[in-house]
């Protein structure tokens, strides 16, 4: 009768390893953004100290472990079964839903996603339980849920983004009052003082949040309880000396060590609060194993009343645990995709923005807008002018081949994140309210980077919308976390066969989806935004430019084909499928025009006459791909309304169109990829002579319109096509008439 409850518990130890990776993977984000996104400490030290403190956090987490056992349901009032059944359907739900946000790069918060699927899925089998018996009621499930804590959570959430952003937003306010973006010219006192406010804040926050809940704690509680005013007041007065001592005597960036000393803190609050999140519910699954299995009792009857008493956990399976979590700290390439999402909406400079704006982010940015002209008659204008000085920023003379050494932001904000972010969830700690360190992090940042100007007119319209989306997305976790660790709780109690199955899901989506990962990254790698930081010369732009050409070349050729061979079909799934792979053409296309600021910057003085060539060679492509995109459009739209096929003359026009542009502009790829910019003007009379033909096509269609043609839709459609691919083939014959003359005149240079 144990066998399947064994393996169950082996499924579970097998998806709490899955699942330790896949959490790390969106927490890293909580403590290592501040720290690589100032480049404060190489990025090698940054993690050697990130995995000191996941492992010390690992150690001091057992106190955590109570939340899975009893802080959201009340076990006396289910059986052994049930609760097996609880803890395999938030396990799988888990895996899935961060491995998702994972792929996104989005962060979210493992503590709120395993909240809410405890409750979901105690819902779902007190809600069983309850229709077994007709004297029982709906509500009764009060006794079941812990609805309290829940509630609890919710607010925590509403209350900890809105503290959050609103606190680092004053605090980095005043800090850069105080010390300006000239933070290396302040008196020394004042980074002393910085110092050991920051430094004593870290530490408070290291020993209410790390030790307090250990069995270490016990044997300095004594000294630290009613003591608290004193500590913080002894410790802010040894810390200044010792940051005075530090930065007159040795020099030292006293900015650099409390980054350091951050990281350190936010790692094992992340490794202590978290990790209970990845391994609690296994561990309470073989606690309720060991004590069903000593009882004799069957499955369904045995209380797990149990499970309300404090059970130690175990130290070295929190160090195999923290251990793993150290691993996929170092090596997982979706980590890294979570931190660039933090850093790329509280960087200071303009750039490629990854979320694209919406109606509710402008709103917010307009009225933003429309307070500031308010503060400006409000406020005195010295005031104002005394003010706008401390925020302007140092004009940094890099070599243009340097400027990817440039941070995202300054020590100054890096150190406030980590200092406010620390402060906040030690209170929050000390009060015993629920919080979580994502939550807290994030905004955190987002405050401190609104306060600092980073949100410039160029820019503010696309991070209030990031910010915005990542907020959502908080809220989704906790609404899908519910329902589905509800819908697979109901799924295993209908039948114990279905664990294995939704395994075999739970396997085949995280590898479907660390493949599309994988193929994606691939893409991002391949596409070349025109964020430059290499020195760019005449040479570099052919070669740029050819690059982009050959591609284009070879992804038209193939769309053209398709839309071709599923119009004469008449394949809706497949012209689906086409015009979205067209719209992805015309993003990137588009993405590159958005570039071309940066492009002409990174110009070497000698060829920004180049910069003509590029944007007209960019302004080509872009109509390359739009004519493509209203092909595709077109017959889709024909086909999705049902329309005629087109008759087999038009078909056979089209396919003779489409077998001499393949020619074309597979040739047209090779000349480019192989840099033979002689053969261009052998092409260019080819493409021509195309062009003749296209438009006997459309005479032919003329003189089907006054004999047998009967269907104005598919002349409509056809005439469409055929003008459409003259545009076309027109673009591409400009584009190498601008690329052979400019090849032309680079040579005489050369000469």
């Amino acid at each position: 009768m144990g066998d399947p409850y064994i393996l169950m518990l082996v499924a579970l130890a097998v998806l709490a390893i899955v699942d330790l990776v896949v959490g790390v993977s969106n927490d890293a984000v909580n403590f290592l953004n501040s720290a690589i996104g100032s480049k404060a400490i190489s990025v090698k030290n940054i993690m050697i100290i990130a995995s000191l403190g996941v492992f010390f956090g690992a150690v001091t987490s057992s106190g955590m472990m109570e939340v899975a056992r009893k802080g959201i349901f009340n076990p006396n009032m289910f059986m052994f079964q049930d609760i097996m059944f609880i803890f395999m359907a938030v396990m799988i739900t888990d895996i899935l839903l961060l491995d998702i946000f994972n792929s996104l790069g989005m962060p979210t918060s493992t503590t709120v996603s395993i909240v809410f699927e405890l409750l979901g899925a105690a819902v779902c089998i007190s809600l069983i339980k309850i229709s077994a018996h007709d004297s029982h009621a709906i509500s009764e499930i009060w006794e079941y849920i812990n609805h309290k804590k829940a509630l609890e959570i919710i607010q925590g959430i509403l209350l900890s983004v809105v503290v959050a952003f609103s606190v680092g937003a004053i605090v980095q306010f005043f800090s850069r009052l105080i010390y300006s973006f000239n933070f290396d010219k302040r008196a020394t006192y004042i980074s002393a003082l910085f110092g050991g406010f920051a430094i004593t804040a870290i530490t408070y926050f290291i020993i209410i949040k790390g030790l307090k809940g250990t069995p270490f704690y016990k044997d300095i509680e004594h000294l630290i309880e009613g003591n608290t005013l004193l500590i913080i007041a002894g410790s802010f007065v040894a810390w200044s000396v010792i940051s005075q001592i530090l930065i007159q005597a040795f020099k030292v960036n006293i900015l650099k060590v409390i980054i350091g000393v951050g990281t350190f803190s936010l790692a094992m609050a992340f490794s202590g609060n978290d990790l209970v999140n990845f391994v609690g519910v296994p561990i309470a699954a073989w606690n309720s194993y060991q004590a069903w299995e000593a009882s004799g009792i069957a499955a369904d009857a045995f209380s797990m009343g149990i499970l309300a008493k404090k059970v130690p956990s175990n130290v070295w399976l929190l160090l195999f645990a923290g251990a793993i979590m150290v691993v996929t700290l170092w090596t997982s390439s979706k980590a890294q995709n979570v931190i660039k999402t933090g850093i790329d909406l509280s960087r200071q400079g303009d750039g490629h923005e990854k979320f694209q704006p919406n109606p509710l982010s402008r709103i917010l940015v307009r009225a933003a807008m429309g307070i500031n002209v308010g503060i400006s008659f409000i406020f005195p204008k010295k005031m104002l002018t005394f003010i706008d000085t401390k925020f302007q920023k140092p004009i940094i003379e890099l070599p243009k081949d340097k400027t990817y050494e440039l941070p995202a932001f300054d020590l100054v904000r890096a150190s406030v994140n980590l200092i406010v972010a620390g402060i906040l969830i030690s209170i929050a700690t000390s009060m015993k309210l629920p919080l979580s360190t994502t939550y807290v992090t994030f905004m955190v940042a987002m405050g401190t980077s609104l306060a600092d100007r980073a949100w410039g007119r160029e820019s503010a319209v696309y991070r209030v919308a990031g910010v915005l989306n990542v907020i959502g997305g908080w809220f989704l976790t906790a609404i899908i976390a519910f329902l589905a660790a509800a819908l697979v709780a109901y799924l295993i109690s209908w039948d114990m066969v279905m664990i294995p199955i939704l395994l075999a899901v739970v396997a085949l989506l995280i590898g479907r989806n660390s493949l599309i990962y994988r193929k994606k990254s691939k893409e991002v790698k391949k596409q070349e935004y025109i964020e430059r930081v290499e020195l760019i010369t005449i040479n570099g732009v052919i070669e740029e430019s050819a690059d982009h050409i050959a591609e284009v070349a070879t992804r038209v050729n193939k769309l053209y084909t398709n839309v071709v061979n599923d119009l004469a079909n008449h394949d809706l799934n497949k012209l689906r499928k086409t015009d979205k792979h067209v719209a992805k053409l015309n993003d990137e296309i588009d993405d590159l025009k958005d570039g071309v600021f940066y492009f002409i910057k990174s110009l070497d003085e000698t060829s920004v006459q180049a910069s003509r060539f590029y944007i007209m060679v960019l302004g080509y492509l872009q109509d390359v791909a739009q004519s493509i995109s209203y092909i595709s459009r077109a017959s889709y739209k024909h086909v999705n309304n049902n329309h005629k096929n087109l008759k087999k003359g038009q078909i056979k026009d089209l396919k003779e169109i489409d077998i001499q542009l393949s020619e074309l502009l597979t040739k047209e790829a090779a000349i480019f990829e192989n840099r033979d910019f002689d053969d261009l003007n052998a092409l260019l009379i080819e493409k021509n002579q195309l062009l003749n033909n296209v438009s006997d096509s459309i005479e032919k269609q003329v003189a089907r319109i006054r004999t047998d043609e009967t269907s104005p839709k598919n002349t409509t459609l056809y005439f469409s096509v055929l003008l459409e691919t003259k545009d076309l083939i027109g673009a591409l014959i400009n584009l190498l008439q601008t690329y052979e003359e400019f090849h032309l005149s680079t040579k005489k240079i050369e000469e």
